[in-house]
């Protein structure tokens, strides 16, 4: 899987961003992005394959690999990593529709394009929101899809076509128990790092907003006297 648009994505909403949210790209990038390509992938390349029960009934193997592991947690993965990171996208096309309107009217509409103000400002707000539910989406699914975030050595199995109950065997669960409880840190990681930055941007705009809806009142007041 290519993942150059979801890198050069991430890497435009960057100049857009406060030092929170470049703190939560570079964790994305590094601990999440990269380790995923670079280590989890191989990880779980045989997964199937590996997967082996102590009895050779045809498709035995088959029902019970697919009953603990509905969805590839590899695939899954990287799903969650599209997922939270595509809200960023609604940052960029913000963004494009401002310049897009100044290059229309041949004049300066904004401050910038990019300053974090206005409606920019909601929709920025809202990627935040999105990311996070996201996060605590795919963690709850994450947990209710393989029973927590620990990959047992021993699997029982009486599913059929299995003749009785059956023990079924996976590959490096030590290895792979570290690397899915250090995916869950750092996905924890970005939903605090998603909630600091709300926070901030919420309360930062939180004085200028009661002024100026001070202002407005004051003004109207002023007209109607």
């Amino acid at each position: 899987m290519s993942w150059m648009f979801l890198r050069d994505l991430l890497s435009g909403v960057n100049k857009y961003s406060t030092g929170t949210g470049r703190l939560w790209l570079a964790v994305v990038f590094i601990f999440r992005l990269l380790v995923y390509i670079v280590a989890a992938e191989h990880v779980w390349k045989d997964e199937r394959r590996e997967f082996e029960c102590n009895v050779r009934q045809p498709g035995c193997e088959t029902v019970c690999f697919d009953h603990f592991f509905p969805i590839s947690q590899v695939r899954l993965w990287a799903l969650q990593l599209i997922m939270v990171s595509t809200p960023s996208l609604l940052v960029v096309l913000h963004v494009a529709y401002r310049e897009g309107r100044e290059k229309r009217h041949r004049k300066k509409l904004y401050v910038s394009p990019g300053m974090m103000d206005g409606g920019l400002w909601y929709t920025y707000i809202i990627s935040l929101i999105v990311k996070t539910g996201f996060e605590i989406g795919f963690l709850v699914l994450f947990y209710k899809l393989y029973d927590g975030f620990r990959v047992p050595y021993l699997l029982k199995c009486d599913l059929q076509p299995c003749p009785n109950t059956v023990d079924c065997f996976i590959s490096r669960p030590t290895e792979k128990t570290i690397f899915i409880l250090f995916l869950i840190i750092t996905s924890c990681l970005c939903m605090v790092l998603n909630f600091i930055e709300l926070s901030f941007l919420v309360l930062k705009s939180h004085p200028v907003r009661w002024l100026n809806l001070r202002e407005r009142l004051q003004s109207h007041e002023l007209i109607t006297h």
